[in-house]
């Protein structure tokens, strides 16, 4: 696991974000530091999904700025960012359907040019996704939802990012597959890669996380250590049904 430190690597201030005459982001203020898990979390329609696509420059914003390593990336186009190391696996999996496996995993490297290594990352992700070995030259699309989660965050690892955007990793799955897609992300965590994770499932995703916080309609509303929050009354009451 990387060890934590104080340098931030991610840092959204004061952002906005209005689209189709819904203002879907109000003004939000959070921060991801180095080899950090932090989980945003949220009920659906709060604006998690959007603050992603905001952050990694596939939506625009109206009002605020983004800080990646040291430097605003407003404006900026995912492709740059993918360079940089700034990834996300996105809501719904994105995988692409008619590829193989392995070709997915070759995508996800698109914009490496060292073969060698390439390979040798193929081979960590068929060691960290068993099931992705299984079933290396199969067809991505005939996959099960579990099995596409899994190769959507194979294929971004194979970028080296540098923070990890995981966006509702465990929508519409199986409760074992739950199971097993948070053992993954603990498991990509203690690697040494930082996550910003967002979930619905808060339970899980606090648990897990070294800090969270809490989006409701727009607005970032509480923000702490994940434990703190899986403990607040007002946290357990709104998202855990209590």
């Amino acid at each position: 696991m990387a060890e934590k430190s104080n340098k931030v690597l991610l840092q959204v201030k004061g952002l906005k974000v209005a689209y189709g005459g819904i203002q879907a982001v109000k003004g939000v203020d959070f921060e991801v530091r180095e080899g950090e898990l932090v989980s945003l979390i949220g009920s659906n329609g709060a604006g998690k999904t959007t603050t992603m696509k905001a952050i990694t420059g596939t939506l625009g914003m109206n009002d605020g700025d983004i800080h990646y390593l040291g430097e605003s990336i407003k404006g900026k186009g995912a492709w740059d960012l993918v360079k940089k190391g700034l990834v996300m696996v996105p809501e719904g999996r994105g995988v692409f359907a008619r590829m193989t496996i392995t070709e997915n995993l070759q995508m996800g490297a698109y914009t490496r040019r060292d073969k060698a290594g390439i390979l040798a990352d193929i081979e960590k992700m068929f060691t960290i996704f068993p099931r992705l070995r299984e079933r290396k030259d199969q067809l991505a699309g005939t996959m099960s939802g579990g099995e596409q989660q899994m190769l959507a965050m194979g294929r971004a690892l194979m970028s080296q990012p540098k923070v990890l955007l995981l966006d509702e990793p465990s929508m519409g799955l199986s409760p074992i597959m739950v199971d097993k897609i948070f053992e993954v992300v603990r498991d990509v965590y203690a690697l040494g890669v930082t996550i910003l994770l967002v979930e619905q499932n808060a339970s899980r995703a606090l648990a897990i996380a070294d800090r969270g916080y809490v989006m409701e309609s727009g607005l970032i509303t509480m923000a702490g250590p994940g434990q703190e929050l899986l403990n607040d009354p007002k946290v357990r009451a709104a998202y855990l049904g209590e």
